[in-house]
Protein backbone atom coordinates (compact mmCIF):
# COMPACT_ATOMS: atom_id res chain seq x y z
CA UNK A 1 0.00 0.00 0.00
CA UNK A 2 3.00 2.77 1.03
CA UNK A 3 4.51 1.61 -2.51
CA UNK A 4 1.53 1.86 -5.02
CA UNK A 5 -0.52 4.36 -2.86
CA UNK A 6 2.32 6.91 -3.88
CA UNK A 7 1.79 8.82 -0.38
CA UNK A 8 -1.83 8.99 -0.71
CA UNK A 9 -1.87 6.38 1.95
CA UNK A 10 -0.33 5.38 4.76
CA UNK A 11 -0.47 1.19 5.00
CA UNK A 12 -0.21 -0.41 8.65
CA UNK A 13 0.38 -4.23 8.94
CA UNK A 14 -0.75 -6.33 12.26
CA UNK A 15 -2.38 -9.63 13.37
CA UNK A 16 -4.72 -10.85 15.53
CA UNK A 17 -2.29 -13.07 16.91
CA UNK A 18 1.71 -12.14 15.81
CA UNK A 19 4.04 -14.42 15.90
CA UNK A 20 6.94 -11.58 17.07
CA UNK A 21 8.68 -11.54 13.77
CA UNK A 22 7.73 -11.34 10.13
CA UNK A 23 8.13 -14.23 7.96
CA UNK A 24 11.57 -14.77 6.48
CA UNK A 25 10.12 -15.37 3.19
CA UNK A 26 7.74 -12.53 3.11
CA UNK A 27 10.59 -10.15 3.78
CA UNK A 28 12.97 -12.18 1.21
CA UNK A 29 10.47 -11.56 -1.18
CA UNK A 30 10.07 -7.73 -0.59
CA UNK A 31 13.98 -7.67 -0.83
CA UNK A 32 13.86 -9.67 -4.12
CA UNK A 33 11.35 -6.96 -5.50
CA UNK A 34 13.31 -3.90 -4.66
CA UNK A 35 10.63 -3.19 -1.75
CA UNK A 36 11.60 -1.61 1.68
CA UNK A 37 11.68 -3.96 4.35
CA UNK A 38 13.31 -1.69 7.61
CA UNK A 39 10.90 -1.24 10.10
CA UNK A 40 8.53 -4.18 9.66
CA UNK A 41 7.75 -5.64 12.81
CA UNK A 42 5.27 -8.55 13.64
CA UNK A 43 2.57 -6.56 15.42
CA UNK A 44 -1.05 -6.67 17.07
CA UNK A 45 -3.99 -5.01 15.99
CA UNK A 46 -4.49 -3.40 19.72
CA UNK A 47 -1.63 -1.26 18.69
CA UNK A 48 -3.88 -0.06 15.91
CA UNK A 49 -7.04 0.62 18.63
CA UNK A 50 -5.15 2.50 21.33
CA UNK A 51 -6.55 6.28 21.22
CA UNK A 52 -2.15 7.29 20.43
CA UNK A 53 -2.60 4.99 16.87
CA UNK A 54 -2.58 6.55 13.78
CA UNK A 55 -5.68 7.42 11.92
CA UNK A 56 -6.92 4.40 10.01
CA UNK A 57 -9.60 5.13 7.32
CA UNK A 58 -10.33 1.82 6.23
CA UNK A 59 -9.25 -1.72 7.85
CA UNK A 60 -8.70 -4.47 5.95
CA UNK A 61 -8.50 -7.99 7.04
CA UNK A 62 -6.83 -10.50 4.28
CA UNK A 63 -6.08 -13.84 5.53
CA UNK A 64 -8.88 -16.12 5.32
CA UNK A 65 -8.89 -17.39 9.37
CA UNK A 66 -9.44 -13.56 9.81
CA UNK A 67 -13.07 -13.06 8.96
CA UNK A 68 -14.33 -15.51 11.44
CA UNK A 69 -12.39 -13.58 14.46
CA UNK A 70 -14.17 -10.68 16.84
CA UNK A 71 -12.12 -7.41 15.81
CA UNK A 72 -11.16 -4.61 18.24
CA UNK A 73 -13.28 -1.20 18.20
CA UNK A 74 -11.46 0.93 16.18
CA UNK A 75 -10.92 4.40 16.97
CA UNK A 76 -13.22 7.02 13.98
CA UNK A 77 -15.02 3.77 12.55
CA UNK A 78 -13.03 3.02 9.87
CA UNK A 79 -14.60 1.44 6.61
CA UNK A 80 -13.66 -2.56 6.02
CA UNK A 81 -13.29 -4.72 4.46
CA UNK A 82 -12.90 -8.58 3.82
CA UNK A 83 -10.21 -9.54 1.55
CA UNK A 84 -9.81 -13.36 1.82
CA UNK A 85 -6.65 -14.94 0.88
CA UNK A 86 -5.09 -18.02 1.80
CA UNK A 87 -2.23 -17.29 4.35
CA UNK A 88 1.26 -17.83 3.10
CA UNK A 89 2.64 -18.87 6.06
CA UNK A 90 0.49 -22.02 6.45
CA UNK A 91 1.40 -23.45 3.02
CA UNK A 92 3.25 -27.09 3.88
CA UNK A 93 6.03 -28.34 1.43
CA UNK A 94 9.12 -27.76 0.01
CA UNK A 95 10.94 -24.05 -0.07
CA UNK A 96 9.95 -23.14 -3.19
CA UNK A 97 6.41 -24.20 -3.20
CA UNK A 98 6.23 -21.78 0.16
CA UNK A 99 8.07 -19.15 -1.96
CA UNK A 100 5.03 -19.72 -4.58
CA UNK A 101 2.57 -19.33 -1.94
CA UNK A 102 3.75 -15.77 -0.91
CA UNK A 103 4.41 -14.22 -4.16
CA UNK A 104 1.18 -15.46 -5.28
CA UNK A 105 -0.18 -13.70 -1.85
CA UNK A 106 2.15 -10.47 -2.88
CA UNK A 107 0.42 -10.54 -6.73
CA UNK A 108 -3.36 -10.75 -5.53
CA UNK A 109 -2.66 -8.26 -2.72
CA UNK A 110 -0.87 -5.75 -5.44
CA UNK A 111 -4.15 -6.40 -7.98
CA UNK A 112 -6.32 -5.26 -5.02
CA UNK A 113 -4.35 -2.53 -4.15
CA UNK A 114 -4.03 -0.61 -7.66
CA UNK A 115 -7.89 -1.47 -7.85
CA UNK A 116 -8.39 0.82 -4.02
CA UNK A 117 -6.01 3.17 -4.67
CA UNK A 118 -7.17 3.92 -8.35
CA UNK A 119 -10.61 4.62 -6.92
CA UNK A 120 -11.74 8.53 -7.07
CA UNK A 121 -12.13 8.20 -3.44
CA UNK A 122 -12.99 11.99 -3.17
CA UNK A 123 -15.85 11.60 -5.52
CA UNK A 124 -17.50 8.73 -3.90
CA UNK A 125 -20.13 8.85 -0.95
CA UNK A 126 -19.33 6.84 2.04
CA UNK A 127 -21.67 3.44 1.08
CA UNK A 128 -20.47 3.80 -2.23
CA UNK A 129 -17.15 3.49 -1.16
CA UNK A 130 -17.78 0.67 1.18
CA UNK A 131 -19.08 -1.22 -1.80
CA UNK A 132 -16.59 -0.87 -3.98
CA UNK A 133 -13.80 -1.81 -0.76
CA UNK A 134 -15.80 -4.95 -0.71
CA UNK A 135 -15.99 -5.38 -4.12
CA UNK A 136 -12.56 -5.31 -4.43
CA UNK A 137 -12.03 -8.37 -2.09
CA UNK A 138 -14.25 -10.66 -4.44
CA UNK A 139 -11.58 -9.62 -7.59
CA UNK A 140 -8.91 -11.93 -8.25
Amino acid sequence: MNHLGHGRFAGHSAGSFPKGAVHPLALELLERLNLPTQGLRSKSWDEFAMPFAPHLDFIITVCDNAAGEVCPIWPGHPMTAHWALPDPAAVEGSDEEKRAAFLDTLRALENRIRLLVSLPIEKLDRLKLQEELRAIGRSS
